[in-house]
């Protein structure tokens, strides 16, 4: 399982290919076949004058090599086309995992953009088309996610509003694309930040409630396209340089807020976040968060303990009233799409961003250790005691591989990338030919031909 972000529909493609030849390779393994596979690897090296990969470095204890077999080259050039097409209508079957880059969040808070909006959407009708077709059921097709939004500086209801207009959009989207709700509603997934604010203890039950709502009465959807299932990661937002290690309680309780809404997986964030990239120590303490409410902890055992409290029940009414109240703002704007085009959404999340910014800066919002209750040696920013950086010979090993892969696939690169272009232009299903392309070429040159076709991303100015 993986979670892909970023230029998502080319990773998924490596990722699949990856997966597919993981069990090939199980299967070489079974049927005995390593001595005669190997022979193939080496002549198509041979012919190519060029070295095979290798892998460098220690294997990581417990992992027994598998994906080693195959490096370098794809099952479908060693297997039978009929075995190796077997092994690839298994694997799609079974794969899981989750492609958490969702267009209309980045357009509207995380700026990882690089196709035209138009095209990336079109992108993703395509992948969650080719899941329908090869019945994909176990991967997320997109993690319609919130937590960029939060981050961005929104607060939890215009998290929660942006968030499920946005399915709505994609529901819209694929259902437009002749898509069957029943087949393309399991494979949406979503994701929400938890911080600290009162709104977030419910943040989860409100989506259930208004997107189950939705997908019965609106769209006709069967029970298990009505069940919303979401991944909360605790706020990287409330996350402070000054007492560091006082995050470590704010996310405790926000791992509290998430476990006792019903969250269907959780990330707890690691203390030194907010100055360097995790490090072994802070994220073991992160996981003991999550381990000690999961296993320590007595409420927790019961499936709903925080269920008819007044407190609950008023916040989940007032919530989902506010949200859909912003639904109709949107609503005035031409829906998201037409908001989008005039930064309605990007305005309200940076409103609020300084919003909140100002009332930590006048203390009205305290944060302990922050703008209230410092330390006696003031409020000093730790820097951290290691940042973990790639070293110069492992950014050289990632230059050489690149070249390799250029040179080895120099032969049939551009007519596969030729291929995926004309599926863009024809209107076919562009992630059909993604597949074949991303057994050749690097993210680099699919992404620079793409652009020829579908445009760069613009923002809106």
């Amino acid at each position: 399982s993986m979670t892909i972000n970023g230029p998502a529909p080319m990773l998924l493609g490596f990722f699949l290919n990856a997966a597919i030849d993981q069990n090939c390779e199980k299967y070489i393994k079974a049927q005995g076949l390593e001595k005669e596979v190997e022979s193939k690897i080496k002549a198509l090296f041979k012919d190519k004058k060029i070295t095979r990969p290798v892998y460098h470095g220690e294997l990581p204890q417990g992992n027994d090599g598998l994906g080693l077999m195959l490096l370098g080259v794809t099952g479908d050039q060693v297997l039978p086309s009929e075995v190796y097409r077997g092994i690839r209508a298994e694997t799609l079957k079974a794969v899981r995992g989750t492609v958490q880059a969702d267009i209309l969040k980045e357009d509207q808070a995380q700026n990882t953009c690089i196709f035209s909006t138009e095209f990336a959407l079109r992108l993703m009708g395509d992948v969650q088309e080719y899941f329908i077709e090869n019945e994909v059921r176990n991967f997320y097709s997109v993690s319609i996610s919130g937590y960029h939004i939060a981050e961005a500086g929104a607060n939890p209801i215009t998290q929660l509003a942006f968030t499920l207009s946005n399915g709505f959009t994609y529901v819209e989207y694929y259902l437009s694309r002749g898509m069957d709700i029943n087949k393309f509603g399991p494979n949406l997934s979503f994701f929400f930040s938890n911080g600290i604010d009162p709104e977030y203890a419910v943040i989860g039950r409100v989506a259930r409630r208004i997107w189950a709502k939705a997908m019965k009465e609106k769209y006709g959807a069967d029970p298990r396209a009505q069940m919303l299932k979401y991944h909360i990661q605790t706020s990287g937002r409330s996350l402070h340089a000054q007492d560091i290690d006082f995050n470590d309680i704010r996310t405790t309780l926000q791992a509290l807020y998430a476990i006792y809404d019903n969250c269907n997986s959780l990330h707890t964030n690691a203390y030194d976040e907010a100055i360097t990239t995790p490090t072994e120590e802070s994220v073991r303490r992160a996981m003991a968060i999550q381990l000690i409410i999961n296993k320590e902890l007595g409420l927790a055992k019961n499936e709903n303990p925080l269920q008819g409290a007044f407190i609950i029940e008023e916040l989940t009414e007032l919530v989902e009233e506010a949200v859909l109240l912003e639904f109709d703002r949107l609503t005035e704007r031409g829906g998201v799409l037409g908001a989008m085009e005039t930064m309605y959404q990007r305005s309200r999340i940076q409103d609020e961003s300084l919003h909140y910014e100002m009332l930590k800066h006048t203390g009205e919002f305290p944060i302990i250790g922050v703008n209230t209750f410092l330390n006696s040696k003031g409020s000093p920013t730790v820097l951290p005691a290691e940042v973990i950086r790639a070293t110069e010979e492992e950014k050289q090993g990632q230059i050489q591989t690149l070249e390799r892969v250029h040179r080895q696939h120099e032969s049939v690169a551009a007519q596969r990338l030729e291929h995926l272009k004309q599926s863009a232009v024809r209107n076919e299903n562009m992630f059909e030919a993604l597949m074949e392309v991303c057994k050749v070429c690097s993210l680099g040159q699919i992404t620079q031909s793409l652009f020829e076709v579908g445009g760069q991303y613009r923002r809106n100015m």
